[in-house]
C-alpha cells in the first residue's frame, strides 16, 4: 500500500471523508496528476498542520508545529543553508545530547547527512515532521541572519574603505571569499576531514554528481560512500580546500596539487590535495599522511618468519639495492620506512628522495622531489651522491634513468633502498632488464627483492567461526603442499600435514559491528613473499637464463609466495579466504 492509499484509509478512518469522496477524489488527482495533500489543502477539506499531523503517523515520526516559534541562530545554523534548502530539514532545538530536527518528507538522503553532522558533535538526532508552512517560516531566518551578515560587512568595508563585491545567490559559477570562509562550510570540511581521521581513512574523494556531491573514505583499501550532499554546495567545497592547501581558485581547467597541515585530536595530519576537472566540476582526493605516527616494526606489518630473516640479512649489507614491489596502495613505502627505522643509528647517513614525505623521521634526511622545478628521483639522486652517504632511499624508480643511477650507487658501495611496480618479486628482475639495465650489472647489486599485498584484517570483536567450502579446501591443500614443510612447521603451531591441519583450524568469517564501521575487518596485515639473489640466481641473471622463474628459485632456496602466505594468515585467524583471494586477484 502506497502513501497516498494510506492516507485516504486515515482520513476515512478519522471521519474526515467517506468512502465515496475517497473514489471520487482518487480519480481526480490521478487524472489530473496532482498531489493528494495539496489537492485536500487547497480544497479546504484539511488544514496544512492537519495533514501533516496525519503523514506524521503513516511514516512513524512525531509531528511539530513551527509556526509560532523562534529558533535561535546558533541552533538553526547547525545546518548549513544548502542542506536546509535541498532537504527542506530545520535543526529547532538543541541541548548537550539531543538534537530535533524537523523534515517536510522523510528523506533516507538527508538523515545520513544530518547524522554525520551530528555524531561529529556527540549528539543524536531526533526527527520530527512538520509542515511545509513550518519550515518556510523558519527558513526565512536564514535571510535575516545574511542580512545581518552583510550589513556588518558593509559596516566594515566602509570604516577600511574597501569596496564590496556583490555575488548573486543563485550564480553557482562564481564564488565570494565569504561563501568560502562561511561558517557552514568551513564546518562541513572540517567535518569531513574529521571524520576520516577517526575513521583510519587513508584518503578522502570529493566527487561530484549530476544531483550530487559524493564523500568517499578508503579505509583498509576499499573506498566506503560516507556523505552525500547537495551539489549546490560542492563548488564551496572544493573552493575551500583550495584555500587551505593555497592552490589557485580561478583555476578549474587543469588538475592542481596542494598540501594542507592541521592538528587533529591533538595529532598532526598531513593531507595531500589533488584536484582533477572533471565534466562540469572538479574531483578532490585528499591523500591523509599521519606525521606524528611512526612507521610500524616488520613484525607488527605481519611479515612472516622467513621473509624476516631474508630481509634482515638484505638490510645487513654495506652495498647493493633492496627493491619492495606490488601494486599501488599495497603498503610498500611503509615497508622502506620499517626498514629505515632498524637502520637508523648514529654511524650512518641516511638520504631519502619521496614523494610525498609520509613519516618524518629523526636522523634521517629527507627530500621532497619537485619535478615541475626540474628536482627529480633521477637528479635528486645524483646529488644525494655528493652528500657522502652510506644508505639511499629512492621512492620509487620509474625510469631508465633512475635505475641506471640507483645501480651505479649500488656499485660504489652504498646501500640502496626503493619500490618497484611488479605483481611478484621475480617481476622485478626482467622491469629492470626492460629499462635497459645490464644484466651483470644488476646480477651484481639485486639482493634481496619484497613483493607484497595488504590484507584486511578480521575485526577481532565481532569476527565469526565458519567452515571452508570443498573449493578452498582442494585450493589450500594445493597450495601447502608445494610449500616448504619446514616453513609451515615454523608458521603453524603443532603442523603435522595439510589434511590435519585444516581439520583443527579455526576459520573465521568478517560479520560487522561499531567498531569496524560493520565491515567486520579493522587494520590490515602485509602478505608477502623474499626472494634473496644468490650465487645461482646471480649466475641465470648473468647467463641471461631464459627459464628463470619460481620453479628455480624453489629449487635454490625456501619459497613461500604471497599466496601461500595469505592462506597461512587465513589458518592463523588474522585474515579470510576470500579477502586472500580479493587481494591476490587484484
Amino acid at each position: 500500500m502506497d502513501k497516498t492509499e494510506k492516507l485516504l484509509n486515515l482520513l476515512q478512518d478519522r471521519k474526515i471523508i467517506s468512502a465515496d469522496q475517497a473514489k471520487t477524489f482518487t480519480q481526480t488527482i490521478t487524472k489530473n496528476k496532482q498531489n493528494l495533500g495539496s489537492f485536500l489543502v487547497k480544497k479546504k477539506i484539511i488544514t496544512e498542520e492537519k495533514l501533516a499531523e496525519l503523514k506524521a503517523e503513516i511514516y512513524n515520526l512525531p509531528y511539530y508545529n513551527l509556526l509560532e516559534k523562534e529558533v535561535p541562530k546558533e541552533v538553526l545554523n547547525f545546518l548549513p543553508e544548502e542542506i536546509a534548502k535541498t532537504y527542506q530539514a530545520i535543526c529547532f532545538e538543541r541541548n548537550e545530547k539531543i538534537l530535533k530536527i524537523g523534515l517536510v518528507a522523510p528523506n533516507l538522503r538527508a538523515m545520513e547527512a544530518i547524522n554525520f553532522l551530528a555524531n561529529d558533535e556527540k549528539l543524536q538526532a531526533q526527527y520530527y515532521l512538520i509542515s511545509n508552512s513550518s519550515w518556510q517560516k523558519i527558513f526565512k531566518q536564514y535571510q535575516q541572519i545574511e542580512e545581518e551578515v552583510s550589513s556588518a560587512l558593509e559596516i566594515k568595508a566602509k570604516e577600511e574603505g574597501e569596496d564590496l563585491v556583490t555575488v548573486d545567490s543563485d550564480d553557482n559559477e562564481d564564488l565570494s571569499q565569504d561563501d568560502i570562509n562561511s561558517a557552514p562550510v568551513s564546518r562541513i570540511v572540517s567535518v569531513i576531514i574529521r571524520h576520516a581521521v577517526e575513521a583510519r581513512a587513508s584518503d578522502i574523494h570529493i566527487e561530484p554528481y549530476a544531483q550530487e556531491s559524493r564523500v568517499r573514505y578508503r579505509i583498509d583499501g576499499i573506498l566506503h560512500t560516507s556523505l552525500t550532499l547537495p551539489k549546490s554546495i560542492h563548488k564551496a567545497i572544493v573552493a575551500r580546500i583550495k584555500v587551505l592547501a593555497k592552490l589557485k581558485l580561478d583555476e578549474t581547467r587543469v588538475p592542481q596539487d596542494g598540501r594542507i597541515r592541521l592538528i587533529i585530536n591533538k595529532q598532526e595530519i598531513d593531507f595531500r590535495v589533488s584536484t582533477l576537472p572533471l565534466t562540469n566540476n572538479e574531483k578532490v582526493v585528499m591523500r591523509i599522511l599521519d606525521v606524528s605516527k611512526g612507521a610500524p616494526s616488520l613484525v607488527d606489518l605481519g611479515f612472516n618468519k622467513l621473509a624476516l630473516r631474508r630481509i634482515t640479512a638484505g638490510i645487513a649489507k654495506t652495498s647493493g639495492i633492496l627493491l619492495v614491489t606490488g601494486p599501488t596502495g599495497s603498503g610498500k613505502t611503509t615497508t622502506l620506512y620499517s626498514l629505515l627505522g632498524i637502520l637508523n643509528k648514529d654511524g650512518v647517513n641516511i638520504s631519502t628522495l619521496e614523494d610525498p614525505i609520509e613519516y618524518q623521521v629523526k636522523g634521517i634526511n629527507q627530500s621532497q622531489v619537485r619535478p615541475k622545478i626540474g628536482f627529480s628521483f633521477a637528479n635528486g639522486l645524483r646529488s644525494l651522491l655528493r652528500q657522502d652517504p652510506n644508505i639511499i632511499m629512492v621512492g620509487e624508480i620509474r625510469d631508465e634513468e633512475t635505475a641506471e643511477l640507483s645501480i651505479n650507487a649500488a656499485l660504489t658501495g652504498h646501500l640502496v633502498l626503493s619500490t618497484l611496480h611488479t605483481n611478484d618479486a621475480l617481476g622485478a628482475v626482467f622491469r629492470l632488464l626492460d629499462m635497459k639495465i645490464e644484466k651483470f650489472l644488476l646480477s651484481s647489486t639485486l639482493k634481496t627483492v619484497i613483493a607484497q599485498r595488504l590484507a584486511r584484517r578480521l575485526c577481532e570483536k565481532c569476527k565469526r567461526e565458519a567452515k571452508l567450502t570443498a573449493d578452498e579446501i582442494q585450493e589450500i591443500t594445493e597450495e601447502l603442499k608445494a610449500a616448504p614443510t619446514n616453513i609451515l612447521q615454523e608458521e603453524l603451531p603443532n603442523f603435522q600435514s595439510v589434511e590435519e591441519t585444516l581439520k583443527t583450524a579455526k576459520i573465521y568469517e568478517a560479520v560487522g559491528c561499531h567498531h569496524c564501521n560493520d565491515t567486520g575487518y579493522l587494520g590490515r596485515v602485509a602478505i608477502a613473499e623474499v626472494v634473496e639473489i644468490n650465487e645461482q640466481l646471480q649466475s641465470a641473471i648473468d647467463n641471461e637464463d631464459k627459464n628463470i622463474n619460481i620453479g628455480m628459485v624453489k629449487k635454490v632456496e625456501d619459497f613461500l609466495s604471497i599466496k601461500q602466505d595469505g592462506i597461512i594468515k587465513v589458518l592463523r585467524s588474522q585474515t579470510t579466504m576470500e579477502e586472500i583471494l580479493r587481494v591476490i586477484d587484484s
